[in-house]
């Protein structure tokens, strides 16, 4: 395991009663650098959607848990968020939510001659991504999946 996701462990340890005890729900932690800093950032959730104070409630609350456990090396900056619309589907829960609604999904290598696709979550297991693309269905290896998450329509 890379100290990368040894971090995000933790703080998903951290992190999940804080947000439980809240009544939100944790949606994916992650440990990246941008632009030279490290960023611990928390994404939230609930139904009808994140507010600044609620973000401020989970931050303070797991900024002293972090000070306590102080496992991270490096300066780094603590970010607690909503997802976003555009979020990308990464767990199971995120999959079973996204069921029958529209995606995207954008492959790492071209898929006859094309690496974005838009269609309609209708199956997914642990390797693979079923979507109905205009009333063609296509199957993608997840291996292959640079990025999906729920398509905007405006």
């Amino acid at each position: 395991m890379s100290r990368r996701e040894e971090y995000e462990q933790r703080a998903e340890a951290l992190l999940t009663p804080i947000v439980d005890a809240n009544g939100f729900e944790l949606v994916d932690v992650e440990y990246v650098k941008e632009a030279g800093e490290w960023y611990l950032r928390g994404y939230i959730d609930k139904p009808g959607g994140i507010t600044v104070n609620d973000c401020e409630t989970v931050s303070r609350a797991f900024s002293d848990k972090l000070d306590e456990e102080d496992f991270i090396d490096e300066s780094y900056i603590m970010e607690i968020s909503s997802p976003g619309l555009d979020r990308p589907l990464k767990k199971e829960k995120d999959f079973v939510r996204s069921m029958g609604k529209l995606i995207e999904i954008r492959t790492y290598r071209p898929i006859e001659k094309q690496k974005e696709f838009c269609g309609v979550l209708t199956a997914y297991d642990s390797n693979s991504v079923t979507i109905d693309e205009d009333g063609t269905e296509r199957t993608f290896d997840k291996k292959e999946i640079a990025l999906i998450r729920l398509a905007i329509e405006f």
